[in-house]
């Protein structure tokens, strides 16, 4: 367990708000209304399974900006019954027909586009949340949809990022997607202050339930009638004709058809598995397997495990460097090695060892490096990008003069959603849902939702561990996270922010492990990120050195990072981190939120 704080720091005696603590249950978002939602579920008998089920669907109709139906969601699980915790993968696969032969031999592409009907995977979510309410919940699914179903038609209040998002895109929306200008700009787009609704999704959900009631009365026989009407029936066929009837503009440039088929949709459902485990410091981190960005988490921590963090300022420069230096060997091994392990051979035991990590701890110097440095494993070709720098170009908008580009037209990036829930039997829910954003791609007119664009994370070259293939899952940035102190499950926690997930919720981790912090001043306290790998966003640029400070650390801070090679840049006061968690300790479920942009809570009773 960690020692005492060093006493040249001491932990802050003031937050935004307080750690929320209860016996009943908590839940933690990052939306109000969807942390109401879960402990509205709670109250009224429901697990923590089915509240957090409501609270997922309830965050695609209250943050379209971050996440969607047609999006994906990783979810890790304890169950208090099994003893044990799941993984449901709700990140879906790539179509049958995107190849690398279609996309770079016949349609001339170097990267897959970051938006419009290329990039579509299977949508997974719907899958995942349908899967752990069957195979865990006690709820129907009608009783689960009901929230957002009413959110849905009677509208919700829009916060001004959302109205900022469609805005950005507008004239996208009017020029090249007017399906999606006909849902979102209807009426001329949300009223600052006011209710907007999306009637069509809604009605969308209103036919799942009555599909899935047309089972029966039997709970199970209903939610597997409704996993029919998404991947086999209405649902599917609604994407299908879209896709095969429309060709729409994406960041490429230019227009193309999807790929995503009714039959792609057919021959999928989320999978489950065991999450991946690392012990450190009497606790056990739980991740999602190397499909997902997951274990850089752990790789952090295996190269951590061996400095004194308990004596360095959690908001000192050594701290910062130390963590960031760990940060870029475990990111330079991810995009040396993961990919779906289904097809890809991915060394996570050597790269978790004690003796591989003893050798890359020595590579964390005094000062900062700049070089994108994967560790050498017998029998494994260490490839990474070293392009990425050179592909800034294009965020500046350089492209090739002719017909309207999104880059021109206005192509705004989306982000995620988390949600952590803990109930008064135990259970515990870790999700991160994300992708489908309205953004993202045209809104399917007959269901009033988008498809989500994460096969733009693929490599165009099929030998690559993280290369497409068709039915292949790309390696997603989502990552929930679970902890375990002492072999009991403790803590459910994560955060959105693509690359900075597993950078955020690492810091997070840390601080109440090594210096004893709870949630709420763990969230609170200033954080950091590095961009000096690839993003795994198109167009995946790389800033090697950049490191971003909240700007609440000291200046001194900054000095001295700078001085060790660090390409310091501030930030604002509160803008890194969007976390939230809820933990179960001494019979007492305590939670907490980020308060950064007004919109994540935590409840407990």
């Amino acid at each position: 367990m960690a020692t005492t704080p060093s006493p040249s720091w001491s932990p802050p005696g003031f937050t935004t708000r307080p750690e929320v603590a209860g016996t009943f249950g908590a839940v933690a978002s990052t939306h109000w209304i969807a942390s109401q939602v879960g402990m509205a579920v709670l109250e009224r008998g429901g697990n923590a399974f089915d509240a957090a089920a409501a609270a997922g669907f309830t965050l695609q109709v209250v943050e379209p900006h971050l996440n969607g139906p047609a999006g994906d969601c990783p979810i890790i699980l304890h169950s208090a019954a099994l003893g044990a915790q799941q993984v449901i993968c709700g990140q879906g696969v790539a179509p049958a027909a995107m190849t690398v032969a279609h996309l770079r031999g016949d349609l001339g592409l170097d990267l897959i586009p970051g938006t419009g009907f290329l990039p579509a995977m299977v949508p997974g979510a719907f899958d995942a949340w349908a899967r752990m309410l069957r195979d865990h919940g006690t709820w129907t699914l009608g009783a689960v949809l009901e929230y957002a179903i009413g959110y849905a038609a009677n509208g919700v209040h829009y916060v001004p990022r959302i109205r900022a998002t469609i805005e950005g895109v507008r004239a996208l929306f009017e020029t090249e997607w007017p399906s999606s200008a006909a849902l979102w700009l209807r009426d001329g787009g949300p009223e600052p202050g006011g209710l907007y609704s999306n009637p069509t999704l809604a009605q969308t959900y209103a036919r799942v339930v009555r599909e899935a009631e047309s089972a029966g009365s039997d709970r199970v026989a209903q939610i597997d009638r409704a996993r029919d009407a998404w991947y086999r029936g209405f649902v599917a066929e609604a994407i299908d004709r879209f896709f095969r009837e429309n060709e729409v503009m994406d960041t490429s440039g230019r227009r193309h058809r999807g790929l995503l088929t009714a039959d792609d949709m057919a021959r999928w459902e989320a999978p489950v598995e065991e999450p991946l485990a690392y012990e450190y410091r009497g606790h056990t981190v739980l991740k999602c397997g190397p499909w997902s960005q997951g274990p850089a988490f752990l790789q952090q921590l295996a190269l951590l495990d061996g400095f004194d963090l308990d004596a360095m300022d959690p908001l000192g420069p050594e701290f910062v460097h130390t963590v960031v230096e760990c940060a870029k060997l475990a990111f330079a091994d991810r995009e040396a090695y993961y990919g779906d392990p289904d097809f890809a051979d991915v060394p996570m035991t050597q790269l978790l060892s004690p003796a591989y990590n003893a050798v890359r701890r020595k590579l964390v110097a005094h000062e900062a490096s700049l070089a994108l440095r994967p560790g050498q494993l017998p029998g494994f070709a260490a490839w990474v990008d070293h392009e990425a720098e050179s592909r800034i170009a294009l965020l500046t908008g350089n492209a090739a003069a002719g017909e309207p580009t999104v880059a021109r037209l206005g192509a705004v990036g989306g982000d995620t959603c988390h949600l952590d829930v803990i109930d008064r039997h135990g259970n515990m829910v870790s999700a991160t849902p994300s992708g489908g954003w309205l953004q993202s791609s045209p809104a399917i007119p007959a269901l009033g939702f988008a498809l989500g664009t994460r096969g733009q994370m693929f490599w165009l070259d099929e030998s690559l561990p993280n290369g497409l293939l068709p039915g292949k899952r790309p390696r997603t940035t989502l990552s929930p996270s679970m902890a375990l102190r002492d072999g009991r499950a403790w803590m459910s926690f994560g955060t959105p922010g693509g690359e900075q997930q597993d950078q955020w919720s690492a810091t997070m981790f840390l601080r109440m492990v090594n210096h004893r912090l709870n949630i709420q001043q763990a969230i609170d306290l200033p954080s950091f990120h590095t961009e000096h790998w690839p993003s795994s966003f198109w167009p995946r640029v790389a800033r090697p050195g950049k490191l971003v400070l909240e700007g609440r650390f000291r200046d001194s801070v900054a000095g001295d990072l700078s001085a060790r090679g660090h390409r310091v840049e501030m930030n604002g006061e509160w803008s890194e981190g969007r976390l939230s968690a809820a933990r179960l300790e001494e019979r007492q479920i305590r939670a907490g939120a980020n308060p950064r942009g007004m919109q994540g809570y935590a409840v407990a009773r």
